[in-house]
């Protein structure tokens, strides 16, 4: 049963990757007033700036990503009755 979560595993994390950026561009947006988050290769920004939109983006893509790997994991224990990991 495990090897099914795997395929599905994928499949969630993708969409969780989809979820993460449309919550950091919403998120940048409410701090910066801009649409658009500084690229790291942006030199017409300013540092403080291109690394606080990068310590942002990987706060939210690091919460979406334990969020959706947990529920995975529960939804997939529920349903099968099977822990993916061990206490």
């Amino acid at each position: 049963m495990k090897l099914l979560y795997k395929p599905l595993n994928i499949l969630i994390s993708a969409l969780g990757g989809v979820l993460a950026g449309a919550v950091f561009k919403q998120a940048w947006k409410a701090i910066s007033g801009d649409d658009e988050a500084p690229k790291a290769t942006a030199t017409d920004r300013k540092i403080q700036e291109v690394l606080l939109a990068a310590a942002i983006q990987g706060a939210i893509f690091g919460l979406v990503k334990a969020a959706v790997d947990r529920g995975g994991a529960q939804a997939f224990e529920k349903a099968t009755g099977e822990k993916l990991e061990k206490d």
